[in-house]
């Protein structure tokens, strides 16, 4: 009997069933209930959302009104869409287009991504805040680890709209850097260039340098912006352009060009690097660009070159090319005040170049004596700013001469007209 009432209390405690878990429908019902309460909210955590960044982000009150409200816009959404989420959990693809809309382009305007992060963290803020009102207690920690996620696809997707503005935003600014460089070669519209650089963040209004040389053979983007970024350590603005074989820099207020140039000259390709005079408005840009490649075009014609060259000291050779505004240059730079000059300083330097560049052989031929010739000489240094007694120098006036002499219609005799002595001695 023993054995039988043990085995009969022990079927029954082998079948008691465990307490019984709850009912499905309570998890949902207890889901419902603070669902409601979230939908419910919506409208007093905007509000509580949008006195909480008053307060608490001192930028955000220094935005225009627009901004406030396209960037409060962007705050409601994202606890409209964060009630849609906590309904139904699934891939973070919607939150560009439900929290973000149209807002991107006015957000990355307004605002920079740290000050968008500090933006979602105060929205996250206000929510966690009001957990306690929004859920009953067993469900709390559950809502605190749905907002803790939210606000993590949220700031991801924030991050992925600010990429993908600067993705656009540098493809924008490199087509209109390209359109720059290309105006300012072809000379367009002054006012259509100034708003292009302007755009550019060009801030230079004066002092404008191009350098023109070889281009890579493949010159990918982290090349441009490495060579953007090298060059930005010499002059305070920077534009770089691509024209078939060619590299183009426009560079604004060179810091000490001495040293700078010969530095910027080896972000160039192999080859002869050549930069135009300095232009005093971006109106003369255009000539100095002008001058820069026509340099380049002749610069084999001096082998020894340095590297960079100017294209003032490629005059002789742009002559040679058939380049008109060299020729202009001579005549009005060095021609021209030669003989405004007087004091036989065109006779004199003539004379020393014909002769071997000898002052004794110059003295002989202008009955002078040779301390002349050498004053003379001087004076010709300080009145053209090239000096006959270097070499190189003495063959870009020895060019100045004969084009200058060129260009300068000759003299015809006069004939004789009645009235002149030999008329009236008849």
């Amino acid at each position: 009997m023993a054995a039988k009432n043990s085995r009969a209390s022990a079927v029954p405690a082998a079948a008691s069933p465990a307490a019984p878990p709850p009912p499905a429908s309570a998890a949902s019902d207890r889901s419902s209930e603070t669902l409601e309460r979230l939908r419910a909210s919506i409208g007093t955590l905007s509000t509580m959302m949008r006195r909480e960044l008053e307060e608490t982000l001192p930028w955000y009150r220094r935005l225009s009104a627009d901004e406030r409200s396209a960037l409060g816009l962007v705050a409601q959404n994202g606890i409209t869409a964060f009630v849609s989420w906590y309904e139904h959990p699934s891939s973070p693809s919607w939150v560009l287009s439900d929290v973000f809309g149209t807002a991107p382009t006015e957000l990355t305007r307004s605002i920079s991504l740290q000050r968008a992060l500090q933006l979602i963290r105060t929205v996250v803020q206000v929510v966690e805040d009001r957990v306690p009102e929004l859920a009953a207690p067993e469900e709390q920690v559950g809502l605190r680890e749905a907002v803790l996620r939210y606000s993590r696809e949220v700031a991801f997707a924030a991050a992925d709209v600010y990429a993908r503005a600067a993705e656009n935003r540098g493809a924008w600014d490199t087509r209109l850097e390209a359109l720059a460089v290309d105006g300012i070669l072809r000379g367009e519209n002054t006012d259509a260039l100034q708003s292009r650089i302007s755009a550019l963040g060009w801030t230079s209004h004066s002092r404008f340098t191009i350098m023109a040389g070889p281009a890579p053979s493949e010159p990918t983007a982290p090349f441009l912006a490495t060579l953007r970024r090298a060059a930005g350590r010499f002059a305070e603005d920077v534009m770089v352009g691509i024209q078939g074989d060619k590299l183009i820099l426009v560079l604004g207020n060179v810091s000490a060009p001495e040293s700078a140039y010969p530095r910027l000259s080896e972000l160039f390709a192999p080859g002869p690097v050549v930069y135009g005079p300095l232009a005093a408005t971006l109106a003369d840009a255009t000539a100095s660009a002008k001058a820069a490649f026509a340099g380049i075009a002749v610069a084999r014609g001096w082998p020894s070159a340095p590297r960079p060259v100017s294209a003032e000291d490629l005059l002789p050779e742009r002559v040679m090319g058939g380049d008109e505004s060299a020729k202009r240059s001579l005549i009005l730079n060095i021609y021209r005040p030669l003989l405004a000059a007087s004091n036989g300083l065109v006779e004199t330097l003539s004379s020393y170049l014909q002769g071997g560049h000898s002052l004794e052989a110059a003295a002989r031929e202008l009955f002078v004596h040779s301390n002349t010739v050498r004053y003379r000489l001087r004076r010709v240094c300080d009145v053209t700013g090239w000096d006959p007694l270097i070499p190189r120098e003495a063959f870009v006036l020895q060019t100045a001469l004969i084009v200058g002499r060129l260009g300068t219609p000759a003299k015809t005799n006069q004939p004789k007209v009645a009235g002149t002595k030999g008329v009236t001695g008849k």
